[in-house]
């Protein structure tokens, strides 16, 4: 199949490598478009070596005046514990419980404690939060660490912020929240670690004419720096003729800090800015 207007990727071999429980809409999405999607995961998600630090945290969560999740996973993670130590989120500003059934239901997103606000990093990030019928106070109008900070540096001065994220993150949100004038907590509520079977597929992939990618999607750093660690120390001798496709600025920075390009670059820093752009970039080339 030939590229047309409704399937603008057909004949674009596209590596899709973000973790097993994510891909999914992506890769339906790249192949709606005619793309010939291989899903080789570059990070897994595991859970932290202990659960203490957020588990206190989420106790005492009446005690914080925001909440900041940088991440799906971290929100994924988050209502996990929840559920385990069977606390609600907390009084909704109705007096009402947070409760399944209201979810069920699919009531609009209400308010969580009197007290607390949200903020999300995206509009991933938000929807996870949103599905379980809470309120997203805050969403930056880029989805990085700063955009979040410049949303949030006016309105935490002497408050109490609680930060929960991935083992290995940026530090800028904490570092510069404190310059503000905030009290921030940050707990992990997960970590990234490179998944050993993927090293010798994406090296065959790699190798292999008929399935070596035009294209490799990174949708972190975190998927750049693990691909970099499967890739070995051939590293970028293996990629000439490959496109490197960033979903935003800070993941951009970390493949030319690894040596590699950015060919493509999302302008929306989501999955369908990423989506588009990898669109454009391949019709610019053919």
């Amino acid at each position: 199949m030939k590229p047309n207007e409704n399937h603008p990727l057909a004949g674009t071999r596209i590596l899709v490598g973000r973790a097993r429980h994510q891909a999914g809409s992506l890769s339906a999405s790249l192949r709606s478009l005619g793309a010939a999607v291989i899903e080789i995961p570059f990070i897994e998600i595991r859970k932290p070596e202990s659960y203490q630090p957020l588990d206190s945290a989420l106790k005492n969560i009446k005690s914080y005046d925001w909440l900041i999740l940088t991440s799906a996973n971290g929100v994924e993670a988050m209502w996990e514990r929840l559920d385990k130590l069977k606390l609600d989120f907390g009084k909704l500003r109705e007096g009402h419980k947070f409760t399944r059934a209201a979810m069920d239901a699919k009531q609009r997103p209400v308010a969580a404690a009197r007290n607390l606000h949200i903020a999300a990093i995206g509009p991933a990030t938000k929807k996870a939060i949103e599905r379980r019928c809470v309120k997203v106070d805050v969403v930056p109008k880029e989805y990085v660490a700063e955009s979040v900070v410049r949303s949030l540096h006016r309105r935490v001065k002497a408050k109490r912020v609680l930060l929960v994220r991935a083992k290995v993150a940026r530090d800028v949100i904490p570092n510069e929240l404190r310059k503000a004038g905030a009290h921030v907590d940050v707990v992990e509520a997960y970590e990234t670690v490179v998944p050993e079977s993927s090293r010798r597929r994406l090296r065959k992939a790699l190798a292999n004419p008929r399935r070596r990618p035009h294209v490799v999607t990174f949708t972190s750093s975190s998927t750049v720096r693990n691909f970099v660690d499967l890739l070995g120390p051939r590293g970028a001798a293996d990629l000439a003729g490959v496109s490197m496709a960033s979903i935003g600025p800070v993941t951009s920075s970390t493949l030319r800090d690894l040596g590699l390009r950015v060919d493509i670059a999302a302008k929306e820093f989501t999955i369908p800015g990423l989506i588009e752009a990898i669109v454009h970039g391949v019709e610019s080339t053919s």
